[in-house]
């Protein structure tokens, strides 16, 4: 029973840690722009990560202030250094 319990956790916690190895799609609502981070950003509270935006085709550099999961998504808030705004970008699972 408890390696079960280990490996459904361990399973759990593979399937909704995004992986820095792929790039992850998203969307931002206030901008209204389709975003995507690239290979190797690692998503994480305190992290810089680099979005390319496709709303105005552009790469900006981000800090994560925090990851919220909820439902089929991700939501990430975030400081754009490029722009001096915070951004929220709604990222797939």
């Amino acid at each position: 029973m408890r390696t079960l319990c280990t490996l459904m956790t361990l399973s759990l916690v593979m399937v909704l840690s995004p992986s820095p190895a792929q790039a992850w799609d998203g969307f931002d609502y206030d901008t209204g722009s389709v975003v995507e981070t690239e290979r190797g950003n690692l998503v994480r509270p305190g992290e810089t990560i680099e979005i390319y935006d496709y709303g105005d085709g552009s790469y900006h550099d981000s800090d994560v202030d925090s990851i919220v999961r909820h439902g089929g998504a991700v939501e990430i808030d975030g400081y754009d250094d490029n722009t001096g705004d915070d951004r929220t970008l709604d990222m797939d699972k």
